[in-house]
């Protein structure tokens, strides 16, 4: 991990007051404040929950409330950003390795700016959301889609899986979309994304509109 893991803002504990976590929230920008023991880390609290705490309690009286979530040192910046998106955090914990000792944490906003600067978002391109059976699905197959159509993939990930259905996102160099966007239509991959230059779905909507204006008549 390339990350900066950061210890300016001090975690909570167990002896700290709500009323002093309340004024910190109020100060600072964080969905969530990490709560140790020590180095031992016991989980975070988040600003809704504490506001509607009584600040004459210490946080050590509201143990039910932690949630325990956090990355440990030396994972990939994906690994993060999927799990501050899992837990609608902007701040996330750092562990060690072996004994899983606090050592900091990360901001959600250092994640987006180290992704801004990889090629395959910067870079000009279009993106791409497809999904398919689980057993249907091929990395292999999608990449071989994108490459039979003359168009290079920048990037592909596993943006969503839901039962047995699985969505995936790919960013691919400038070309022609709605032969593409056919192209996986015929591999029985259904298209979520919304594109301007598809063709198919304008003829869609343009039976639609006339169906709707027939049965109206």
């Amino acid at each position: 991990m390339n990350l900066e893991i950061l210890n300016d803002i001090p975690p909570l504990t167990p002896d700290t007051k709500i009323a002093f976590a309340q004024l910190l929230f109020n100060e600072l920008t964080f969905s969530h404040l990490p709560v140790v023991d020590g180095d031992l880390y016991l989980g975070c609290l988040s600003e809704y929950d504490v506001r509607s705490f009584e600040e004459d309690k210490l946080v050590g009286d509201f143990s039910l409330d932690f949630e325990s979530f956090f990355v440990k040192e030396g994972v990939n910046e994906l690994e993060v950003l999927e799990t501050l998106s899992k837990y609608q955090t902007n701040l996330m914990p750092v562990l060690s390795q072996e004994k899983g000792m606090y050592l900091g944490y990360v901001e959600l906003q250092e994640v987006i700016s180290v992704y801004g600067d990889m090629s395959f978002l910067s870079e000009y391109g279009n993106v791409i959301v497809v999904q398919k059976g689980v057993n249907d699905h091929s990395f292999s197959e999608i990449c071989q889609i994108v490459e039979s159509n003359n168009i290079k993939v920048l990037a592909v990930y596993v943006s969503s899986m839901e039962k047995d259905v699985v969505e995936t996102t790919l960013k691919t160099s400038d070309g022609d979309m709605n032969v593409l966007l056919q192209t996986f239509r015929r591999y029985g991959y259904e298209i979520v994304s919304d594109h301007y230059d598809d063709v198919f779905l304008k003829n869609l909507q343009e039976r639609s509109r006339y169906l709707d204006k027939y049965l109206n008549m």
